[in-house]
């Protein structure tokens, strides 16, 4: 999904799985460029097929492997804010499994890295 500014306050916005292209008031809507992630991550109580659609769900490329009890999930993918999609990627693994943590840390491309512990930001360091 792309935009460009239309006028001073309005943004167009194509959605290619859409097919549409969608005027957006930027009073409304904050539109934000889309940034690449990496993911290194820890996760309990899952399984490694279950790990794997929810990467897919996210467009992401990378691997799955088992330590112990943990999976290590090691992922690149684009998006808006680590948040987003930390957000999205634990929802779509408690869809299967409710008691299932998360422990990621997800790097930007411009060398922010932000941890977080299920849900819950716990520390950001900017490079």
């Amino acid at each position: 999904m792309g935009f460009a500014e239309v006028s001073g306050y309005r943004f167009a916005c194509y959605s290619p799985s859409a097919g549409k292209l969608t005027i957006l008031d930027r009073a409304k809507t904050k539109l934000r460029p889309q940034m690449n992630f990496t993911l290194k991550a820890r996760i309990n109580r899952s399984d490694a097929r279950t790990i794997k659609q929810a990467l897919d769900q996210l467009a992401a490329k990378g691997s799955v492997t088992k330590e112990g009890d943990e999976f290590v999930v090691e992922a690149e993918m684009e998006g808006a804010r680590a948040r987003e999609l930390n957000r999205k990627f634990l929802s779509a693994l408690r869809k299967v499994e409710k008691r299932t943590t998360l422990r990621a840390e997800w790097t930007s491309d411009v060398g922010t890295t932000e941890r977080f512990f299920d849900y819950i930001l716990k520390k950001t360091v900017k490079n």
